[in-house]
């Protein structure tokens, strides 16, 4: 591959990175909808999820209908649509007589989950392994590199998103990006706890070196290593739940 080529390549990979990223921050669009154009439920469910998994509002908030129509502009009824959706989530709780909450973390389903997602992203990375082109392993180093820059910057929610971006790369490069959204779909309850775990000093360049093993097995067509590694950069939150759930006992049941 000449120079040129190489060039193009790598900035063809940063702007398929960047749209990653873009498409995460945008809310979802067609809930609801036969025109695809996005409620006013499926805007404020969008924005309260990503809130809730960024750990902008705690495990056990009170959610008050009054402030939300407030925050968002909007009647209460949309409000009370979005806010049943996420307590199908899992990301909501009503009381009645006393309330609707922020739901806390279950515990115990954080390593089903691992488990579901470990099972599919191996799977996507083995494929990816055996199809590997430079092409592929240049999408795969442009993405880690925004990571890397968002670490510097000291950015942990764009660091978030390049994370995702990276993961949802191997899905499309696997030719199967439909087990990302299943994926996606299994870790709500991990993510939250990721999103405490990323301040911790030395998590955020853990994490990089963990993607870089992941590309350096994918750049071999090692699709055993590179299952390893990704085993390994899935389950690495598991240790963490003691501690986490010492230091935020309020977070968890």
């Amino acid at each position: 591959m000449d120079e040129t080529r190489a060039m193009s390549e790598m900035a063809s990979a940063r702007d398929a990175a960047v749209d990653l990223v873009r498409r995460e921050r945008r809310p979802m669009r067609g809930a609801g909808t036969s025109s695809g154009r996005s409620t006013a439920a499926s805007l404020v469910q969008d924005e309260m999820r990503r809130a809730i998994l960024a750990m902008q509002i705690a495990p056990g908030a009170a959610l008050v209908e009054k402030e939300l129509t407030a925050r968002f502009g909007i009647s209460r009824t949309p409000v009370r649509e979005a806010l049943i959706k996420l307590k199908e989530e899992g990301l909501v709780e009503v009381f009645p007589q006393a309330g609707t909450f922020v739901a806390r973390i279950p515990i115990e389903a954080i390593p089903e989950a691992v488990f579901i997602r470990q099972a599919l992203e191996c799977a996507t990375v083995d494929l990816v392994a055996g199809i590997a082109t430079p092409e592929i392993v240049a999408r795969l180093d442009a993405v880690i590199a925004r990571q890397h820059e968002a670490f510097d910057e000291g950015d942990q929610e764009r660091f978030h998103l390049f994370d995702e971006a990276f993961h949802e790369t191997i899905a499309v490069c696997a030719g199967y990006p439909g087990i990302w959204k299943l994926a996606h779909a299994a870790k709500s309850q991990i993510d939250r706890c990721r999103r405490m775990t990323l301040p911790v000093p030395g998590r955020m360049e853990m994490v990089i070196r963990e993607h870089l093993s992941i590309v350096d097995a994918v750049r071999r067509k090692d699709g055993p290593a590179a299952q390893a590694a990704m085993r390994k950069h899935l389950g690495t939150l598991l240790p963490d739940l003691v501690h986490l759930r010492a230091t935020h006992p309020d977070y968890f049941v």
